[in-house]
């Protein structure tokens, strides 16, 4: 497949990351992309400034859940490739109001697979064998790690929360369309990402933008719980390895092998901005951490094996999770053009998830 030029529909581009895929993709200049999103709060074509006057770039605003769009977009686009990323995807807010969740991460997952079944079945030979649909998911369908072990593709599924149940749905329904129709699919299942373009609604940005704006840092619980990180550019290199050289029908772990408490994070931010943005009073940024009663069905621990990834593709992550956090943290201080309209129109720090 890397041979030739590809047609790339990427679902949920104007995100965290599927602008990052699309952003690469596109700056690459190998690839066709037209991006599909329906800009929610989270989505916003700032995130795609860099490639919005690219030729090998087109941007539609739309729903996944819409068949009669669908059903424009690929007779016109054609595509090779489907990377599904659109979702909702912010656990406070599946606690807070779940159908939603439920609308476009399951319903929308099933109106694109039912246009990617007919789109594929009419397309010759060879594109037909090379087409892929790549579903985009996340460890959380596997539960709660305890304190030891890794989840494989092959961890039983154990969704917690609203989101990851809803997740854990569409998993199944792209393996059920590749099992029963034949569709050639993939999924991945990534540990949590962070970097540049992330909602400020996460950890690592909520936490950044609330120390400079001298607010508490609310931490939940005692910040215990365990999160493996993984660079949001290393995982855009790991969808495009996967879609262009994975087998269809197989699972792949993406991982960043950067397993941190929470705790651990948010001190790690401070340090780095009690360097690079001093506060006038000389006194660290630790100052503001704040403990917070936990979420609702808050799982303990994630980890994961990204071994047969690395094996059977060649991938790894690139970044350290040190690395990876000091170029976030500048980011956020370099770009607050981008960061600021967010708060003051989408969200203003406030917390989420307590209807639980």
């Amino acid at each position: 497949m890397q041979a030739r030029v590809l047609n790339i529909l990427v679902t949920g581009g104007a995100g965290f990351i599927g602008s990052a895929l699309v952003r690469r993709l596109v700056g690459e200049g190998r690839h066709r992309v037209l991006t599909l999103d329906k800009l929610t709060y989270a989505g916003t074509l700032t995130s795609l400034a860099p490639v919005a006057q690219a030729a090998t770039h087109r941007f539609v605003q739309g729903d996944i859940a819409d068949a009669a769009l669908l059903a424009e977009l690929f007779a016109q686009f054609d595509p090779d490739v489907v990377v599904h990323l659109a979702a909702e995807s912010h656990v406070d807010r599946s606690i807070d109001g779940p159908g939603a969740f439920i609308q476009t991460n399951v319903v929308g997952t099933f109106t694109l697979l039912q246009a990617a079944l007919a789109h594929w079945r009419g397309l010759p030979e060879p594109r037909r064998a090379g087409f892929r649909f790549h579903h985009v998911s996340t460890d959380e369908v596997y539960g709660s790690l305890g304190p030891e072990g890794l989840f494989t593709e092959t961890t039983p599924y154990d969704p917690r929360s609203p989101y990851s149940a809803s997740k854990a749905a569409s998993d199944h329904l792209v393996s059920a369309w590749h099992h029963t129709y034949g569709l050639p699919t993939l999924i991945t299942n990534c540990s949590n990402n962070y970097g540049p373009y992330h909602f400020p609604e996460k950890l690592i940005p909520l936490v950044t933008l609330k120390a400079l704006q001298g607010a508490p840092l609310p931490v939940y619980g005692q910040g215990e719980n365990v999160r493996d990180w993984l660079y949001v550019e290393d995982h855009a290199r790991a969808l495009q390895t996967v879609f262009e050289r994975g087998t269809p029908g197989e699972t792949y772990n993406v991982g960043g092998n950067a397993e941190r408490r929470n705790i651990e994070v948010v001190r790690q931010i401070c340090a780095l901005l009690d360097r690079l943005r001093p506060r006038a009073d000389g006194r660290s940024y630790a100052a503001q951490i704040t403990f917070v009663a936990d979420r609702p069905g808050h799982d303990r621990r994630y980890a994961i094996d990204a071994s047969k990834l690395r094996r059977q593709l060649g991938w790894e992550p690139q970044e350290s999770f040190e690395s990876g956090l000091e170029k976030t943290v500048r980011w956020y201080l370099a770009n607050e053009a981008w960061w600021r309209p967010l708060l003051e129109r989408n969200y203003a720090g406030e917390r989420l998830g307590l209807a639980g």
